[in-house]
């Protein structure tokens, strides 16, 4: 079972087709599959423009209530999908944003990865690709910002959306610390968050370059160059002891 796990905040213009795509990919692709959305507090049309894909998709909503913020949604999902599988170790989460910016199509080579023994799978974004000023000028200075409190062997681009996930992992991590959130930080130290403590419990980390499509997203981009790079080096700089390796059994 594939849990595709999306947190969203206002993408009512994206959420429907995003669904409708990740239909077509898991009908052609022959894989079982539940779709997981987060609606963190949308104040658009999100929450009924969600309302009718329960009925024709393996749909189920969570939240709808006051904003929580993505480390807090994308912390629920995780913990919902480890709740439900049955098998964890043959069973994966697939995180994405709601926005177009992933492309679903993408999924198939993450799963292919994962169907040949990797726990994680990591879509790094490549250099070129056409992205917002915003989201360069940020993707340029945050490696940087984190070099001294985190990384991860073989995986260059820790801040990025679009990654599967054993269900196996989060289920060590909660076993560990139950009460302690799987996820901190907000938005891109959010996604690193995830993938250095994820790291500490995996065997094997595969990373591919799958280029996001910010051409196709019809809002703004939400990055914030300084103020993220601030953020990013204050919450690494406090998570040193979160990330640090497990003790030898």
């Amino acid at each position: 079972m594939f849990y595709i796990c999306i947190p969203v905040h206002d993408e009512a213009p994206t959420i429907g087709l995003l669904l409708w795509r990740l239909r077509k990919v898991f009908q052609e692709f022959s894989r079982e599959y539940e779709v997981l959305v987060y609606d963190d507090g949308s104040t658009d049309a999100t929450s009924e423009t969600l309302q009718p894909y329960t009925k024709v998709l393996p749909l189920t909503l969570l939240g709808g209530g006051e904003r929580v913020g993505y480390a807090r949604a994308l912390d629920a999902l995780l913990r919902e999908a480890s709740r439900r599988t049955r098998y964890p170790r043959r069973d994966a989460v697939i995180t994405l944003q709601g926005d177009f910016t992933d492309q679903p199509e993408h999924l198939q080579e993450l799963v292919k990865r994962f169907e040949g023994g990797a726990d994680v799978v990591v879509a790094e974004r490549p250099r070129n690709v056409a992205a917002p000023q915003p989201v360069r000028r940020l993707q340029r200075v945050a490696p940087w910002v984190l070099r001294p409190f985190a990384s991860v062997p073989g995986v260059t681009d820790l801040f990025g959306a679009l990654r599967l996930y054993r269900v196996s992992l989060f289920r060590d991590l909660l076993k560990e610390q139950p009460d302690v959130p799987l996820v901190l930080g907000s938005g891109w130290g959010a996604n690193a968050d995830l993938l250095v403590r994820v790291a500490r419990v995996a065997r094997r980390i595969e990373a591919i370059e799958l280029a996001p499509r910010y051409d196709v997203r019809p809002r703004e981009s939400r990055v914030r160059p300084m103020a993220d790079a601030i953020d990013l080096f204050k919450f690494g700089r406090a998570a040193r002891a979160r990330w640090s390796p497990r003790s030898p059994a």
